[in-house]
């Protein structure tokens, strides 16, 4: 089981009170695993400084601004590549199939293409099979990427960290990606008119359960760094 795909996974997982008392254990398993090199590790730190000083519900305040709010920062994968197309759906029902197919039965109402689900199944895998997984959507990763750094986020950091993981993108797919319209989270009334359509949804529950289950998640990391449990979280080993 590879601790850095989880550990990257909870950064990008809505702040909770579990996150805030576990993100200072996060940086010496990166150290640890020697996955993403060390410059970029070092990149996290103001992102897990925020976490420890700053209150939890300016963090996820700005959370929810930046991924719940605007469209081309979406945590969900498949959004920058089919978006709410029938070819997002059918999409969301491989990758789900895909989980089940390895022992992850996903217990939570999130969808199978939100990124830090999909980093947690990650973490599940021979390390091998996970870095060539996590290269698919490099272009994504990458794009998420750059508009974040260019609104000075701390979170740039963790894409950072994931595109030295995922590998270089493909540069006409990176181009198209750049042309697509790039949200200003400020622009509430824009915001509103670019999600008028319904969200897709997947599975069963509603909407309001939410991501992945954060306190389970937390805690088999926390259980990994300090000696080794299996994971958890957002899905079962079944």
């Amino acid at each position: 089981m590879t601790k850095t795909f989880k550990i990257l996974a909870a950064l990008l997982t809505y702040p909770t009170v579990e996150i805030q008392e576990a993100v200072a254990d996060f940086l010496p398993p990166l150290k640890e695993e020697s996955l993403v090199p060390a410059a970029f590790i070092k990149r996290l730190k103001p992102l897990i400084t925020e976490y420890q000083e700053r209150d939890l519900l300016d963090l996820q305040e700005r959370y929810v601004l930046l991924f719940d709010r605007t469209r081309s920062l979406s945590l969900h994968l498949f959004e920058h590549v089919h978006g709410e197309s029938r070819d997002r759906g059918q999409a969301m029902v491989d990758l789900k199939a895909m989980y089940e197919e390895n022992g992850l039965v996903i217990d939570s109402t999130e969808l199978p293409d939100f990124l830090p689900l999909f980093l947690e199944f990650l973490s599940t895998l021979p390390c091998g099979e996970a870095l060539q997984l996590l290269g698919e959507p490099a272009h994504v990763i990458a794009a998420i990427g750059e508009r974040l750094a260019k609104r000075d986020s701390s979170y740039a950091a963790v894409f950072g960290a994931l595109g030295q993981l995922a590998g270089p993108a493909d540069t006409e797919v990176m181009e198209a990606l750049r042309k697509e319209p790039d949200d200003d989270p400020e622009d509430l009334d824009a915001l509103d008119e670019a999600w008028e359509a319904e969200q897709v949804t997947f599975g069963p529950g509603s909407p309001e359960e939410g991501c992945p289950k954060v306190a389970n998640m937390l805690d088999n990391l926390q259980a990994e760094i300090s000696g080794g449990a299996k994971p958890n979280g957002g899905a079962n080993n079944g």
